[in-house]
């Protein structure tokens, strides 16, 4: 049996080739995902290593508010001048030294436009000397406090150079800096991590970095020698007390990478989760092409049978020509991956500023994921074609056999049995009922969909099938296509079905995306009266900001009628995180977003007041007249008075506090400003003012309402078009399931084929029929897509819409598109196995058994 079983692989090369490049590219994806996760966490590793080489224990002071990774950039609290010397007369500290390093300094290019970083950190620094790890390699370090020196990798994207006066943004509106040195790394590094570093003299860098003179954010601590750094770091933290946390600088540097290990996890699942989805439609390709094969080999196997071997001889026989299959698409897979993981690290060290790459590691889970995974999703979707394998009776040997067609009935209960667990699955995520499992939740709700709807499909397929064809059916070949598409529904379905899942999951993506675009477009036309806005796209951790004297200025303009900027933190609010915001015109609230007041007085604020939403005022129990405690970012607790309740919207912060409190937030400069033009008054006419006022603020521009709508809205186009990518190789997958199962009845149908041939079809007729048959098959698919996809998306908004997404956008044009590029991948799938049959011998094919 095994030699049978190995010539049998032999003689099917292409067609198991077909259906294991589906499990290659699934496997790809698993191991190079592991591969990429492993690289750049060991580079983290070493960079964190690097930064805190120096540091033997670290002190610095419990933040205001903790924050997670997800709620925003934490603030670190000051720590005291004072404490440096306390530090220093611990016994066993050699050297205490007050650190300034705090995220949000941005340097203005050469071009005027700030220099940009996507995820690693823009800080500014106190300039503390040249070291071991740190080196000046031009110029000199800042003496005077309108000076200033900059890493080399920042030197080199802004294109600037020693001597150049340059602007800096930070807590303060910009300033303007003349550079006199340019510093590196050991190991001639240009940064550390792709940060970039601008460093000021000590004064300077408190005042602008942390925003009070005498303060740090933290303090480094060199051990005497024989000192141990878990001994110092226990002596110092007892001489400290409470508030302060003191670790040594191993911890640090584990800390730090732990954090950001954290967010390459999340990638790491978003990776893994598209490769479940190529392993699910690549399932697909498989079942179908061993169900065909089986199909194909019904006289062989029954001969096998006849002389006597048992049915579990023939299930081995499948399985294992399946294990053979998942085996080399396995191997390729994982080498595939390893090479996939490469160079996604290299792009990720590109963009994160040149982040310096550790030697690149294939990791155990690599090469077990890339096995199991192979293996198993092989064998599984073999299983079923072996299992009818072995059904065959030996009888069939003798006799011209055509495998007949099998009742629907158990398929189709079987599908609405599964589709129905898929819906109450996706009913109990989306309601949030799933607890703490609601993500997993809702992917298995998906998942079993899927499955459902595909054994549901052939039950459809045939008269959607043969409605499609109906287009084509106005020539011979056309007819002909229609037919065979049709004539199998368990294949046409099965196949249709791999293409189902890439176009269902794009299409619901987009449905959703276009839902919360016009959702947001609808509330800020309906709600929003202001004809200018003044805002920036975010592409760091922190917003962009502008002077506050701008809105003042901007008062003045002839025209004007009422300007507000908007601020925003996260605080404390009687020991709960919880968003607020400030408003530099607390009478905006109502006059330009339309707030209504639910109690108290709502357009006015005194210092020590604050408003609350109806939603968050229900939900902390509190009502006007009630006191709260708030602790922002900076500062000290301070207590406030509720004035007001307004009623909730999306547009509003769930609460609002004075203005005199935006020097405690973060960022203390307004993040948005809102302009609304007096009656008669026109937008050509204010713009291009509003523009002059900003002009040190390069970081945000002045746009009329649609243009600002357009702005927020486009940001969730950079997701869609990576989900769209990312997804397109499930539709490559889909397109070889096309491609091997016309392949494959060709073959079946070489006889067939023949007599067309000898009764006069030419061969331009023949590959004419061929394509009918695939395009019905991929347009049918699509169809399938795009009506699942919508109805997945369908129902997502309508589980959010208390989250703001209230309008549901069917994107017409974009289903179109699908269908249309259906047409397209039936007729690219149709090419080779269209050749082949018209390549077909007619005397050869008439003859063939």
């Amino acid at each position: 049996m095994f030699r049978a079983t190995w010539k049998s692989l032999l003689a099917r090369k292409v067609r198991l080739i077909l259906s294991g490049l589906a499990v290659v590219l699934g496997v790809m994806f698993v191991s190079g995902a592991f591969v990429l996760t492993d690289t750049l966490g060991r580079s983290f590793d070493q960079v964190f290593a690097d930064a805190y080489e120096g540091v033997d224990v670290n002190v610095a002071a419990e933040p205001k508010v903790a924050l997670s990774e997800m709620e925003g950039e934490q603030v670190g609290a000051p720590v005291p001048a004072a404490t440096v010397e306390k530090v220093r007369a611990v016994p066993g500290v050699a050297e205490a030294t007050g650190v300034v390093a705090a995220d949000g300094a941005r340097l203005i290019g050469s071009n005027g436009k700030v220099v940009t970083s996507f995820g690693p950190p823009q800080l500014g620094e106190n300039w503390l000397g040249e070291s071991d790890l740190v080196k000046l390699r031009e110029g000199r370090e800042p003496r005077a406090d309108d000076e200033i020196v900059i890493n080399a990798a920042l030197a080199q994207a802004a294109k600037v150079t020693v001597g150049d006066r340059v602007g800096v943004l930070t807590l303060q509106p910009k300033k303007e800096f003349t550079l006199v040195g340019v510093f590196g790394y050991s190991g001639d590094r240009d940064s550390i991590g792709g940060a970039n570093e601008i460093a000021f003299t000590t004064p300077v860098a408190q005042r602008l970095m942390l925003g009070e003179p005498d303060v740090f954010n933290n303090i480094s601590v060199k051990a005497a020698d024989g000192v141990d750094d878990e001994t110092l770091r226990d002596d110092v933290a007892r001489a400290l007390g409470a508030g302060f946390e003191v670790k040594t600088g191993a911890q640090m540097s584990a800390d730090a990478s732990a954090g950001l290990k954290e967010g390459l996890s999340f990638f790491n699942k978003v990776l893994l989760g598209f490769a479940a989805v190529a392993l699910l439609v690549g399932t697909f390709l498989i079942l179908n092409t061993f169900s065909i094969i089986v199909a194909q080999r019904t006289r062989e196997l029954a001969l096998m049978r006849a002389i006597g071997a048992s049915g579990r001889q023939i299930i081995g026989s499948v399985v294992l020509e399946a294990i053979a299959v998942g085996l080399i698409a396995s191997v390729l897979g994982l080498a595939a991956g390893i090479g996939v993981g490469a160079l996604l690290a290299y792009l990720f060290g590109k963009l994160a500023g040149g982040l310096s790459l550790a030697g690149l590691g294939v990791p155990a889970a690599a090469v077990i994921g890339a096995f199991g995974v192979g293996l198993v999703i092989t064998v599984i979707a073999a299983l079923l074609p072996a299992l009818r394998a072995a059904r065959i009776p030996p009888i069939a040997a003798m006799q011209d056999v055509a495998t007949p067609d099998r009742p629907l009935t158990k398929v189709t209960v079987g599908g609405a049995i599964v589709t129905a667990i898929g819906a109450a699955l996706l009913f109990l995520g989306l309601s949030g009922n799933a607890g703490d499992n609601t993500l997993s939740t809702i992917l298995g709700g998906v998942l079993f969909a899927f499955i459902g709807v595909a054994l549901l499909t052939p039950l459809i397929s045939r008269p959607v099938v043969s409605l499609l064809g109906a287009i084509f059916a106005w020539s011979v070949p056309g007819k002909l296509g229609r037919l065979n598409s049709g004539r199998n529904p368990r294949r046409t379905a099965i196949t249709a079905a791999a293409l189902m899942v890439g176009i269902a999951l794009v299409t619901g993506v987009t449905v959703i995306l276009d839902s919360a675009k016009g959702s947001i477009s609808a509330l800020v036309e309906d709600q929003v009266k202001a004809e200018l806005v003044i805002s920036g796209a975010q592409s760091g951790p922190r917003p962009p900001s502008f002077d506050p004297a701008v809105l003042e200025q901007a008062a003045r303009i002839p025209g004007v009628q009422l300007v507000d900027g908007e601020y925003g933190d996260m605080a404390s609010i009687d020991g709960q995180r919880t968003w607020v915001g400030a408003s530099s015109n607390v009478a905006a609230l109502e006059r330009m977003f339309g707030a209504k007041a639910v109690a108290g007085d709502i357009s006015r604020l005194g210092p020590q007041e604050m408003l609350f939403s109806s939603d968050t005022a229900k939900s902390r129990n509190v009502s006007v007249g009630s006191q709260v405690t708030v602790q922002l970012s900076r500062g000290e607790a301070k207590r406030y008075t509720v004035s007001g309740i307004y009623e909730s919207s999306q547009l509003t912060n769930p609460v609002v506090l004075p203005p005199q409190a935006t020097k405690d937030f973060a960022i203390p400069q307004p993040i948005q400003g809102f302009v609304q033009l007096a009656p008669g008054a026109r937008v050509a006419d204010v713009q291009p003012q509003l523009d002059r006022l900003l002009a040190d603020s390069p970081e945000v521009s002045v746009a009329d309402r649609d243009a600002f709508i357009k702005q927020q809205t486009s940001q969730l186009d950079t997701p869609l078009r990576m989900i769209q990518i990312l997804l397109a190789l499930a539709i490559v997958i889909a397109v070889l399931g096309i491609i091997n199962t016309l392949a494959l009845s060709v073959l079946e149908r070489t006889r067939e084929l023949g007599l067309l041939r000898a009764i006069g079809l030419r061969r331009a007729q023949t590959m004419r029929m061929i394509t009918v048959e695939a395009v019905v098959i991929s347009i049918f698919g699509a169809l399938l897509g795009v009506v699942v996809g919508t109805g997945l998306g369908a129902a997502v908004v309508e589980a959010l819409k208390d989250e703001g997404i209230t309008d549901l956008v069917l994107p017409w044009g974009q289903m179109a598109v699908f269908l249309g590029l259906a047409a397209i991948i039936g007729v690219i799938a149709a090419v080779l196995p269209a050749v082949r049959a018209a390549r077909i011998n007619v005397l050869g094919a008439i003859a063939h058994d």
